[in-house]
């Protein structure tokens, strides 16, 4: 849902804001321009550039990503086959264009991942590859590691390939528009008119069944409503809010599979490098287990953590919080790479398997080394030295880029809810109690601290009366203060 009536309020404040937005830059010492270097070494890599030889451009590959996505990662075909499904899934071919030991190669590793602004993308990659030669837009020939998977009915992987290949995407859907697509089929498999042939109706049956099969593992998800800015064709700035659809969890499954295929293939390999997450001890499981028992959503013994999350109801104010306050359950997370001896810390423990970052190279450095040692491992070969030289230094590059990252997209959504709410303070909004110190106001949609004299005590899970305390723009930052308790 996006409040238009907050971005009305926003106007007057568009230049500030601006300025604010751009601070960010400055004072997280983000990474802007590409170095002429990195710029001349895209530029060879891309004019030297040859194609693979096995050509898969028959095959009906469809992309599925927000609308104005340009730096696309995966393209996915998915056909029944029998009661099972044969999945295919195109990932972008970025080590072509990446000599390794490069100017290009040195500044991505220090970038880390491309971080999202309201008013500009911090590329990974130069825009001649994150948005050119390495992107698998819509109808045009690219190179791309290309998964099959052979999935059973009841989701579970059954055979595993991968390849190097020419590839042509059919079209570039976004999540909306797919999920209008699948609901209207009613249930069946295909029209005969949809775009990637039985891809839609494929995506929803395996997408289901990778879901039972993760609350089976024992999986969770957080299913925390997405604060986005977003910029309307006017260029003023105003904040959606919104719980994913059903399509893009469906989408994230296939993602995640690829990912768990990947780890699978390192660990029997012995090198790479995965995504790893610690189970939460039983202290923290006891402390939530009693918060939930006191926000009146008992989690029943028989219920994985998943499934209990899978029960909230998040219209309920309690359920709400609870949601929020299980990313006690979700810290940690973190890369472990290894070359030899496997590392005793395997698994991600949300996803309740061993897991690696391996489907979005355009816009993560991991993922690049990732498919390369796959692509090795699969065809039988050695891991080429670079990647192992690589792999202990990752860990540090990913750590340090995610920090940036998050800060980056926190302080702008505080930026641009400042400006929203600029000329609104002393008014009061209805909000729920997410956390200590947090609150989520319920409209406008917007999570925000709550400290300062004068608060009345009130604890995760009350619908609380709120006073809007600070909105800076400059300083980024929001603070409402507690005036009543509504509800326990």
């Amino acid at each position: 849902m996006v409040y238009k009536h907050l971005e009305l309020s926003a106007r007057a404040h568009q230049s500030e804001l601006a300025d604010a937005l751009r601070a960010i830059v400055t004072d997280l010492e983000l990474p802007t321009d590409f170095s002429p270097e990195a710029l001349a070494d895209a530029e060879r890599a891309i004019a030297a550039f040859e194609p693979p030889a096995l050509d898969l451009t028959d095959i009906e590959f469809v992309t599925i990503d927000p609308p104005t996505s340009t730096d696309l990662d995966q393209a996915v075909h998915i056909e029944y086959d029998g009661d099972g499904f044969r999945v295919r899934y195109a990932i972008a071919d970025v080590p072509a264009f990446v000599a390794p030991g490069g100017p290009l190669d040195a500044e991505t590793r220090q970038r880390g991942q491309t971080i999202y602004l309201p008013h500009e993308r911090l590329g990974l990659h130069p825009e001649c590859i994150a948005e050119d030669a390495g992107s698998l837009l819509p109808d045009q020939r690219r190179s791309a590691f290309v998964w099959t998977f052979d999935v059973a009915a009841d989701g579970r992987l059954t055979r595993t390939d991968l390849v190097r290949a020419v590839v042509v995407s059919r079209a570039k859907l976004h999540y909306e528009q797919v999920q209008e697509m699948i609901d209207g089929l009613d249930g069946a498999r295909a029209d005969g008119s949809l775009p990637g042939g039985e891809t839609l109706p494929g995506l929803r049956d395996i997408g289901r069944a990778r879901l039972r099969r993760e609350r089976e593992r024992g999986g969770a998800s957080l299913r925390l409503p997405e604060q986005e800015v977003e910029v309307d064709g006017d260029g003023h700035y105003v904040l959606a809010h919104r719980s994913n659809l059903p399509a893009e969890e469906w989408n994230a499954q296939i993602s995640l599979m690829t990912g768990i295929a990947a780890a699978r293939i390192m660990l029997d390999g012995g090198v790479g490098i995965l995504r790893t997450m610690p189970a939460p001890d039983e202290k923290q499981i006891a402390g939530y287990r009693r918060q939930a028992m006191a926000l009146g959503h008992p989690w029943d013994e028989d219920l994985t953590y998943g499934e209990f999350l899978d029960s909230l109801n998040l219209e309920d104010p309690a359920a709400l919080a609870l949601m929020y306050s299980a990313t006690v359950l979700f810290r940690g997370a973190g890369y472990t790479a290894f070359d030899g001896e496997l590392p005793e810390e395997r698994e991600q423990a949300a996803i309740a398997a061993p897991y690696a970052h391996t489907t979005a190279p355009l816009r993560r450095l991991v993922d690049r080394f990732v498919l390369v040692a796959c692509w090795h491992l699969v065809q039988g070969e050695a891991v080429p030295e670079w990647v192992r030289a690589a792999l202990p230094e990752l860990p540090g590059h990913m750590r340090a880029s995610g920090q940036r990252a998050s800060a980056a997209e926190r302080q702008a959504i505080d930026a641009v809810e400042a400006a929203l709410l600029a000329g609104r303070i002393g008014e009061s909004f209805e909000a729920v109690v997410i956390e200590e110190g947090m609150v989520q106001i319920l409209e406008p949609a917007i999570t925000a601290k709550i400290n300062g004299e004068g608060d009345v005590d009130s604890v995760p899970g009350q619908r609380v009366r709120v006073e809007l305390a600070e909105a800076d723009i400059a300083a980024r930052r929001v603070r409402f203060v507690v005036r009543e308790i509504i509800s326990a």
